[in-house]
């Protein structure tokens, strides 16, 4: 085991591979920044942008474009790893059809158009970001972020992804229901499911352009 692509590991009885953990993106798989000025990883979605029809879910609300009123955008970013492989969340999470499709040289920016709505908790980009952008300041959950994706979370099961469930926050393990992890402001997020467990691998990160922190319309016009 080179002690450049693992900084540790943990070994059972059985000599299985419990925990590992990365040094380098010597170990990562090929990114490249997207449209938002953060890396997206050619790795495969955890699942499809499945979203709900515009209904409230969890008491958010999804908004038209002529009816956005945001004065609180923070942003959170989340990694997914399935069996220690690294899956990503899709673009698009939290816009309903028809989105609005923006196309850059670097990847593809989904937002909200004439005639669909975006969700206080969405994505729009597959680099991991997902943006909460409300009329006012409030606490959200990484349960309601799963509801309003139509996807399934907790202690055994994230998306169509079924295992024991870990999930980090900020470098910190977290206790309890992976559903009441909340989305802190510029929080760093991982969740594994099954086994190995990849130990905690922070991800700084910085949205830019007309989607950064404070904005009020993540619109990034044309390039």
């Amino acid at each position: 085991m080179s002690a450049v692509l693992m900084a540790f590991a943990l070994v059972g009885a059985t000599g299985a591979l419990v925990l590992v953990g990365t040094t380098s993106a010597i170990a990562d798989p090929a990114s490249h920044k997207g449209p938002e000025g953060v890396l997206i990883y050619n790795v495969p979605n955890l699942a499809p942008a499945t979203t709900h029809d515009g209904q409230t879910v969890d008491g958010i609300s999804c908004r038209k474009q002529a009816d956005e009123k945001v004065k609180y955008h923070v942003h959170v970013h989340v990694a997914v790893y399935v069996n220690g492989k690294m899956k990503r969340l899709p673009a698009g999470i939290g816009i309903t059809q028809p989105r609005l499709l923006e196309k850059y040289s670097n990847g593809h920016f989904y937002d909200v158009g004439l005639y669909d709505c975006l969700y206080w908790l969405h994505t729009h980009v597959a680099d991991g970001i997902i943006h909460v952008e409300t009329p006012g300041q409030r606490s959200f959950t990484l349960g309601q972020f799963f509801d309003i994706w139509n996807q399934p979370l907790g202690p055994s099961q994230v998306g169509p992804a079924k295992g024991k469930v870990v999930v980090f926050e900020n470098g910190k393990r977290l206790k309890g229901n992976p559903r009441l992890t909340p989305l802190l402001a510029h929080a760093d997020i991982q969740i594994d499911v099954g086994s190995p467990v990849v130990a905690f691998h922070k991800f700084p990160f910085k949205v830019t352009g007309g989607c950064g922190a404070g904005t009020t319309s993540c619109t990034l016009g044309k390039k």
